[in-house]
This record gives structure tokens, C-alpha cells and sequence, in this order.
């Protein structure tokens, strides 16, 4: 009888969850800036083991922002193709994410194609490596969190917590630690950190015993994954942003501008001269 009313309540918690999560990552439908992303050039420049940070308008994503003080509130990890790679229905997929709500899923690129992005690469790893960080996260597709605990989830509803700006981004990993894993970059910091990579390693510096007293090593320790954000790939030494636009050649002299289309074309044609 007491593993029934167990199991009964455990439903109508994860059932809650699920319904909270649902609100709370309402009104993401589009970016937080108006900077949307150039979607056949963001295709051609990413490549397998590649970050992608999000700027998005949700309630769990303001908290994000807001907690780490930060442009970006998500984090995905473009992996080519899913479906290639062992994940099962997902054929052309190419990013692998955590939803609160959803868990580990594949989506397609075109889903973040309305919203301010940012590209960072991992600097220094094979092409063998890369490809070992993408399988670590198709290989979690499917994975759920559990939503029971609602007091975790709840606090989400507060975007701006009246907490000490160094109290912040603990916020993130308060509680049981499931809900705070399906909203930030915990799996992706997992994925690097099986391949040994650093993202923003805590560092410590040792005195050698050598002749020259003041020779010094630095020894890098891994951060515990429950605390890295989406920011963490932004600020990180070992990742190379990668701006799109400037990777596939720019060249500023081709740009046309409104107060450079000839007197004689006017009205439409040179707005749509200017767009171009």
C-alpha cells in the first residue's frame, strides 16, 4: 500500500514538473536580440564538436541570463548528423541539446535560425576527438531528468532572484541537481571533459623544486559539471569564437548602402537594393 501511494504521488509530481517546465520555457519562440542568424552560412561554418550559444526569451533562459549575467541562456552541440552517428529517427538532425522538459533531444539547425548565435570551437582537438564529443551526446538521446522536485523548478519563475551577484550562478546548481541539469550546459562540459578538454578549469599554481625559485606550474583541475552555463564556452581561452559572416570571406566593399543607390532608383527598388 505504501509503494502504491509512493508511486501515485511520484506521478502526480513528475506530472506537475512537466507542466511547470512547459511554462516556463514559454515565449521562446524567438531571439533576444534582433540579430538572427545567417542560417546557409551558419550550416557551412559549423562543424562536428562545435558549441552553439542561444539567446532566448524564456523564463528559464532570463534566469540564465540573469544568474550568470550573460547574453546567452542555452547551449547546444552541433554533432553533423545524428542519425549517422548511431541516434535512432534522427536522420539529419544536427544538434544535440537539453530541454527542461524534453531532456536529451536531436533538433534540426533551423530551430535557432530567428535567434542571436554565437559559434565556439574547441581549439587543438582531432578530428577523432571531435567526433568521440558529438557520439558522448547522441549517445544520451533520450535521456530524461526528473521533475519531481517542483521547489527546484519554481524558483525559475523568479527571473532576477534578490540574491549577492557571487551567490548567482550557485543559484544554478541549488537543489536536487536534476532540474539544473536540464537547463544548462552540464552534459556538453561532460562531453569535453571525457576527452580531457578544459572549458574554465580551476587553476592552481605549484612552486617547482628547481634551482629557480620563482619557476611555477600551473595545474588545472575540472570544474564539477553541475556549475559550467552557456556563458562558461564564451569566456573560455580554449574556444574560438567563430563569427559566420567572417568565416565564409567578408569583403565590406561590396556592401551597398541606402545613401549610395543612384539618385535614379528609387521607392522599393532601393530598399530592396539596400537589402541585398
Amino acid at each position: 500500500m505504501a509503494r502504491r501511494t509512493t508511486e501515485q504521488r511520484d506521478g502526480l509530481l513528475t506530472a506537475l514538473g512537466r507542466r511547470i517546465a512547459r511554462l516556463l520555457m514559454r515565449g521562446d519562440a524567438r531571439g533576444g536580440t534582433n540579430v538572427p542568424s545567417d542560417l546557409a552560412k551558419l550550416r557551412d561554418t559549423l562543424r562536428p564538436g562545435d558549441v552553439l550559444l542561444v539567446d532566448g526569451q524564456s523564463l528559464v533562459g532570463q534566469s540564465v541570463k540573469y544568474l550568470t549575467q550573460s547574453t546567452w541562456s542555452h547551449s547546444a552541440l552541433y554533432v553533423g548528423d545524428a542519425g549517422a552517428l548511431g541516434a535512432t529517427g534522427a536522420d539529419g538532425l544536427e544538434l544535440v541539446e537539453v530541454n527542461l522538459g524534453e531532456g536529451c533531444v536531436a533538433a534540426p539547425l533551423s530551430k535557432y535560425a530567428s535567434y542571436n548565435t554565437r559559434v565556439c570551437r574547441p581549439v587543438g582537438l582531432t578530428e577523432a576527438e571531435r567526433r568521440d564529443v558529438a557520439r558522448f551526446m547522441v549517445e544520451r538521446i533520450g535521456t530524461a531528468y526528473d521533475l519531481r522536485n517542483i521547489f527546484d523548478l519554481a524558483r525559475f519563475f523568479l527571473p532576477r532572484p534578490p540574491v549577492p551577484r557571487r551567490w548567482r550562478r550557485r543559484m544554478l546548481a541549488l537543489g536536487s541537481g536534476d532540474p539544473t541539469r536540464a537547463i544548462c550546459s552540464s552534459l556538453i562540459a561532460q562531453a569535453f571533459a571525457a576527452v580531457g578538454y578544459p572549458i574554465l578549469p580551476r587553476v592552481q599554481e605549484v612552486r617547482l623544486r628547481t634551482r629557480d625559485i620563482g619557476t611555477r606550474r600551473e595545474i588545472l583541475h575540472i570544474r564539477h559539471h553541475s556549475l559550467y552555463a552557456p556563458r562558461d564556452f564564451d569566456l573560455s581561452p580554449y574556444f574560438e569564437i567563430v563569427k559566420p559572416h567572417l568565416a565564409q570571406g567578408f569583403d565590406p566593399h561590396a556592401l551597398v548602402w541606402a545613401h549610395h543607390v543612384p539618385d535614379e532608383v528609387g521607392g522599393a527598388e532601393a530598399l530592396q537594393l539596400a537589402a541585398e
